[in-house]
C-alpha cells in the first residue's frame, strides 16, 4: 500500500527512454536542483565491474549525489526484478524520510514499472512445477490447457507454450487466483513523473555509435577479460549483456575487436528501438529532446506540474 506520511508527496522522478540519450545527467542535475539522490533502475549496473560497457557514470562525474542500487551484485549472480522492486521501494522510502526526492534513472522498462507501478510477483514453487511438469508429459499439454480454462480463461487464451502453462497452473495452486490477475497495472503505487528521452533514429544511431567507439577505446576488451576471471561466463544475466556477450567472442576468437564493436552497435540499435516501443506506449510520460537548451527548465517544470496525490 502506499505510505501516507507527508514526506511522500514529493514525487518520484523517473528519467527514462532509450540508451544513449543522457539520462543520467539529467538525472543528477534533477537531484541538484530539486534535492534528491538517484536510484538506479538500469539492469546492467547493478554489477559491479560493469562499468565500461554499462556507461556507469562515474563517481567523480556524480557530483556528489548519492546512487543507490549501483554495483550491488557480483556477474555470477542473476538479477531479480522482485528483488529490484523490494529494494528500490525501500530506497524511495529512505530518501522521502529525509525530506529528499527520489529520482529513478535507467533504460531497464521492466524494472521502471516494478518500482513505480503495482505490480505482483506470483510466489514460485519447484515441488508444484514438478509435479505440473509430470503431468504434462504423462497427460499432454490439451488436458492441462483445460484445467486452465476452467479456473483461468483469460491465461488459457493467452499462454502460448508449455512452459507458461505450468506456471499459470502453478500460480493457482499456491495462491488460488488466476495467473491474469497477476498482470501489471499503469497505476502508481506512489507519487510519480516520469519524463522520457528521445532522438530521432539518425541522430541516436549516430551516438549510438560513437558511443560503442568510446567504449572501445575506454578498454571494454580488458574490462571484459577480467570479468571472465570473475566468473563472467557463469552469470546467466551478466554474459547476456550488449557489448559484453559480443567481447567474450573475442577472447574465445570468433570475432576481432572490429567486429565485435559492430555487432555491439547493431545489438544496441536493436535494444534503444524495443526501449522506445516500450516507454512509448506508457502514455504518462513527459517526452522531451535532451538537445534543448532549455532541458533542465522543461524537466522541472514537468516536475512541478506533476500530481501530489494518487488517482484513485
Amino acid at each position: 500500500m502506499p505510505a501516507t506520511d507527508p514526506a511522500d508527496a514529493r514525487p518520484v522522478v523517473a528519467v527514462v527512454g532509450p540508451t544513449g540519450t543522457g539520462k543520467s545527467d539529467l538525472a543528477v542535475g534533477l537531484a541538484e536542483q530539486l534535492g534528491g539522490e538517484v536510484v538506479n533502475a538500469d539492469a546492467l549496473q547493478f554489477y559491479r565491474g560493469m562499468d565500461i560497457g554499462t556507461a556507469k557514470l562515474p563517481v567523480s562525474e556524480r557530483r556528489g549525489i548519492p546512487h543507490h542500487l549501483l554495483d550491488i551484485m557480483e556477474v555470477t549472480e542473476e538479477a531479480s526484478v522482485a528483488r529490484f522492486q523490494r529494494d528500490a521501494r525501500a530506497a524511495f522510502d529512505d530518501i522521502a524520510s529525509r525530506g529528499l526526492h527520489p529520482i529513478l534513472v535507467g533504460g531497464s522498462g521492466l524494472y521502471v514499472r516494478a518500482a513505480l507501478d503495482a505490480l505482483e510477483f506470483p510466489p514460485t514453487d519447484p515441488a508444484v512445477r514438478h509435479r505440473l511438469e509430470g503431468e504434462l508429459r504423462s497427460a499432454g499439454e490439451a488436458v492441462l490447457r483445460r484445467r486452465l480454462a476452467a479456473v483461468d480463461p483469460e491465461s488459457a487464451e493467452r499462454v502460448g507454450d508449455a512452459r507458461r502453462l505450468v506456471r499459470a497452473l502453478e500460480v493457482h495452486a499456491l495462491t488460488g487466483r488466476p495467473f491474469s490477475s497477476f498482470m501489471p497495472q499503469r497505476r502508481y503505487v506512489r507519487p510519480t513523473v516520469q519524463i522520457g528521452l528521445d532522438l530521432d533514429r539518425p541522430e541516436l544511431h549516430a551516438r549510438l555509435a560513437r558511443r560503442v567507439d568510446a567504449m572501445v577505446a575506454g578498454g571494454l576488451l580488458g574490462e571484459v577479460r577480467r570479468l571472465e576471471a570473475a566468473g563472467l561466463r557463469e552469470g546467466r544475466t551478466a554474459s547476456r549483456a550488449i557489448g559484453y556477450a559480443q567481447f567474450l567472442s573475442v577472447l574465445d576468437g570468433r570475432l576481432d575487436e572490429a567486429g565485435a564493436a559492430e555487432a555491439t552497435v547493431v545489438a544496441t540499435r536493436q535494444f534503444a528501438r524495443r526501449q522506445v516501443t516500450w516507454f512509448r506506449a506508457d502514455p504518462r510520460v513527459t517526452w522531451l529532446d535532451p538537445r534543448s537548451p532549455g532541458l533542465m527548465a522543461e524537466a522541472l517544470d514537468a516536475v512541478v506540474r506533476a500530481p501530489t496525490t494518487l488517482e484513485p
